[in-house]
């Protein structure tokens, strides 16, 4: 991946805290913009060409929730948002709008670039020819195919984020295997979960919504309380 032609966004209010993620990134061979407001923010993200965002919540105008819904709304390049917001409510709702990562801060510089890169890479894997698999899965009415990355219920289609679409492949791929929240996140984030296991969490629950006639009872994506997940064949 060459860095030097990666453009990140940020968007962030306190600019002491915005122009030390972009030193860090800039010495790491990126291209940064600034901006210190959700309006603009959003704008530019619509009509500019970045390849991933920073997003902070709490902005003057549009607030980072909102940024960040109309953003995934028409594109799917990733997301992160970092934010003082402790609550896990403040990070399941972020995550549940289609960020692919949250941070709490503070955080090191030197992590948010490496999360900032691990996911540039799985983007890139992802959009490039040599995609996951070719072969496409069929069970009990789902389909998936990774090829075209397109999952159809029935002869309905829906419309998964990229990490949604990771993780139910991922799954679907290892039937009958329980996996870990821990092991997930390593999976489909290329990262250690560092704790932050609610992301697998948020992302189950998205799916279920999607592919489960009852959510409550799934057929395909099977809790294993006390360890983690398993999809059912």
């Amino acid at each position: 991946m060459d860095d030097d032609k990666r453009k990140i966004l940020i968007v962030e209010d306190e600019q002491s805290i915005a122009e030390l993620e972009r030193d860090y990134l800039e010495l790491s061979g990126f291209t940064v913009t600034i901006t210190n407001d959700g309006d603009i923010g959003l704008e530019k993200a619509l009509n500019e060409e970045f390849d991933l965002i920073i997003l902070d919540l709490m902005l003057p105008g549009k607030d980072g929730f909102e940024v960040c819904k109309e953003v995934r709304s028409v594109k799917d390049i990733p997301i992160i948002i970092v934010s003082a917001k402790k609550d896990d409510i403040d990070k399941i709702r972020g995550l549940g709008l289609g960020a692919d990562d949250y941070m709490t801060k503070p955080f090191s510089a030197s992590e948010l670039v490496a999360r900032v890169k691990a996911h540039l890479a799985r983007y890139e894997r992802l959009i490039g020819n040599g995609k996951e698999g070719n072969d496409l899965i069929e069970i009990r009415g789902l389909k998936i195919d990774p090829s075209a990355r397109r999952v159809w219920v029935g002869n309905e289609e829906k419309t998964f984020t990229t990490k949604e679409f990771d993780l139910l492949y991922f799954l679907a791929s290892h039937p009958n295997h329980v996996y870990t929240k821990s092991e997930l996140f390593k999976e489909i984030w290329k990262m250690d979960s560092v704790g932050d296991i609610a992301t697998v969490t948020v992302h189950i629950k998205k799916i279920r919504e999607k592919i489960e006639m009852d959510s409550a009872k799934p057929q395909y994506i099977e809790t294993i309380w006390g360890v983690g997940y398993r999809f059912k064949v």
